[in-house]
């Protein structure tokens, strides 16, 4: 009988066993998502070129928060997929191919305006059109560019680059042919960035994700609307605070649509600053609701150190610039002010450096991985295997490298940039998947870096021209590749099967969006004319690199001793700070907080980083957890409200006919 009992339990346990084995259908992803996925990044590569470029109207895809992916997923949850779910639950969506589809939306996001397309285009002829004589460019510039860098027939007043700026004559039509030596050396390099981009972060998910338990506070809306802690029920959408937090900035946009439509109603400023020095320093106060909304997720400790840090090197550069101290070198106009720049270069470097030793042990299983030292179930939860992101990585970077220097960058330059380029991305990437700073740039670029580390004799006139081309791709990064993949291997912890077919999918996401922007972009041009579309685009973004670059080329500056100390200096800032945090439980400073306080993009959200600071803290301390809990939604309904009233009066706005209507910028 014993035996008998002892075999049925056994057999139970088993069947037990089994069946937990079998992943559940939330979790498996299916031909369809990548469907549905699929349309809706070519539909993303259409939207966001098209909301800024004919409508000029709010950004859907400028920062790493992925408005047009939010909103979407939003009305896609909320619409078509939960009536659905009420009809015959069996077709809806499951969580497994909601987050599939999200994924696909925010590396598309990556690509249309900032990330890529609106650049590539407006940059890569922008010295032909606005050369002048005034400028000096057809000297100090034009002669460095590489030919096969541009569209067939390019050069002075050629009629390729003044129909894309000033609109095709009458009958004309768009001159693809022109351009396809040009945007095939382009997409090249850029996909061989992407790889090793996408890479890179493969290797690293388990570190971050499983090992330091990073917070990641962009993924937790998308994770919360797919259900994926509730069965695919996204049960957010019956909660009423998640619906006050949403109408809060929705109200508010649709006043401020109403407004530029009809003058007589009151403007609504959320963008109010205050004169702290007069003609020295304007404190912004603007709020932004998905910056309080992502705040909110994140430990006091960080949001503490953003605003804190920021408003140190905002007060700082006040008091210097009072005295008369300023600081001549040209870096470009990207990143943090005068010689805080290098500060944060040197603590970007310390930021990559210390995480990549954290990681060691990590790093040291993957070699392994590489050289067939371990086996497959180490790497058994990546989309791809650690020795294909290592080759892949490798093989990327090889490319990247040796595209620059037969564009002209000296060899012996390459690696430094290539690395000085790396840290950024990696360093920007921590930034947002720790402190849910959504929108970030880091604090100096790798050109700038580079030529200011090097000085001009190294590099050269080609090189420093080269320098400025990249820009396309590493000076306003606002948005990448790497930092969207990041988020998306966070959240594919709700994926049980199929998670390798995730490489596929960006991939997908990638080439369909690529070519859905350039089509956009490149015929609406053509059409209308640039210069009549997105002003900084095709004509701030156009002119600043090769400004730089005829600068550097004009007083040919030495290496800058003075940026080499500083540097070093915000290395030692940062490792001080890290070792004190380890060191003292207590310790109240954040590193990335003075990694990338002084950039000056983190001045205009450090008020709602303030706020949410003020809030969740008062909220902890009187309230405890369960307040914090009960209160989230409401911030989770901010960030989805927000992007949720661009989407809609985008869509009033082509029905009607209306451009300028920006609702809400940030």
């Amino acid at each position: 009988m014993a035996k008998t009992a002892g075999n049925q339990h056994t057999k139970v346990t088993g069947e037990k066993s089994l069946e937990r084995s079998q992943p559940s259908r939330q979790g498996i992803i299916t031909g369809r998502a990548l469907v549905i996925g699929s349309l809706a990044a070519a539909g993303i590569g259409l939207l966001a070129p098209w909301a800024i470029h004919v409508l000029r109207g709010s950004f859907m895809a400028l920062d790493f928060s992925t408005p047009a992916a939010v909103g979407l997923m939003f009305f896609l949850v909320a619409g078509p997929n939960l009536l659905v779910l009420r009809l015959r639950r069996r077709l809806a969506l499951t969580s497994a191919e909601l987050i599939t589809i999200y994924s696909m939306m925010i590396v598309a996001s990556a690509i249309p305006t900032m990330g890529l397309t609106a650049q590539v285009i407006p940059i890569s002829t922008g010295a032909h059109y606005y050369a002048s004589p005034e400028n000096g460019w057809d000297k100090l510039v034009i002669p460095y560019i590489a030919k096969w860098l541009l569209p067939k027939g390019a050069g002075l007043d050629a009629p390729v680059i003044d129909y894309l700026y000033e609109g095709l004559p009458a009958g004309a039509s768009v001159p693809w042919g022109a351009w396809v030596t040009s945007l095939a050396a382009w997409l090249a390099f850029l996909l061989a960035l992407h790889l090793a981009m996408m890479c890179m972060m493969v290797m690293l998910r388990k570190q971050w994700v499983e090992n330091e338990r990073l917070a990641y506070p962009l993924t937790y809306l998308p994770l919360t609307l797919a259900g994926a802690s509730s069965g695919g029920v996204p049960v957010i959408l019956r909660n009423p605070v998640f619906w006050i937090g949403m109408g809060i900035p929705l109200v508010l946009g649709s006043f401020i649509g109403l407004h530029y439509y009809f003058p007589v109603l009151p403007a609504i400023n959320l963008a109010p600053s205050v004169t702290v020095v007069k003609g020295l320093w304007s404190l912004p106060f603007r709020l932004s609701f998905p910056m309080l909304g992502f705040f909110y997720l994140v430990n006091l400790e960080t949001s503490f150190s953003l605003w804190f840090f920021n408003l140190l090197f905002q007060s700082a550069w006040a008091a210097l610039t009072s005295i008369g101290i300023t600081f001549q070198e040209n870096l470009s106009v990207f990143g943090a002010q005068g010689p805080f720049k290098y500060l944060g270069g040197g603590a970007f470097i310390a930021l990559v450096g210390t995480n990549l030793w954290v990681a060691r042990g990590h790093l040291r299983t993957i070699w392994q991985r590489v050289l067939g030292q371990v086996g497959p179930e180490v790497d058994s939860n990546e989309i791809i295997s650690y020795r294909t992101a290592f080759w892949g990585m490798i093989i990327g970077l090889i490319a990247i490298g040796w595209w620059l220097n037969i564009a002209g960058l000296p060899l012996i330059v390459v690696p430094i940039f290539v690395i000085s380029a790396m840290v950024m991305f990696l360093g920007i990437t921590r930034v947002v998947v720790e402190s849910g700073l959504a929108l970030a740039r880091p604090p100096i670029i790798a050109p700038g870096l580079t030529a200011g580390l090097l000085g001009w004799e190294l590099i050269g006139s080609q090189g420093i021209v080269v320098l400025a081309q990249t820009f396309i791709w590493d000076s306003d990064i606002r948005t990448f590749v790497m930092c969207s993949v990041a988020n998306s291997l966070k959240m594919t912890n709700v994926v049980e099967h199929g998670h390798r077919r995730l490489w596929a999918a960006f991939w997908l996401a990638i080439l369909l969006a690529l070519a859905a922007s350039i089509w956009l972009t490149m015929s609406r041009a053509y059409m209308q004319g640039g210069t009549t579309m997105n002003n900084w685009f095709f004509a701030g973004a156009a002119q600043g690199p090769y400004r730089w670059a005829a600068d550097w080329n004009i007083r040919q500056p030495s290496p800058s001793l003075i940026g080499i100390i500083l540097t070093g200096i915000g290395a030692a800032i940062f490792v001080f700070l890290t070792a004190m945090r380890f060191r003292f439980l207590k310790w109240p400073f954040h590193p990335i907080g003075f990694a990338i306080g002084g950039s000056s993009i983190v001045s205009w959200v450090w008020f709602p980083c303030f706020l949410t600071w003020l809030t969740k803290g008062t909220i902890l301390r009187y309230g405890g957890m369960k307040l914090y809990e009960g209160a989230r939604p409401l911030f989770l309904g901010f960030i989805c409200g927000q992007y949720t009233a661009n989407l809609v009066w985008l869509i009033i706005d082509w029905l009607t006919g209306q451009t300028g209507n920006q609702i809400f910028w940030i």
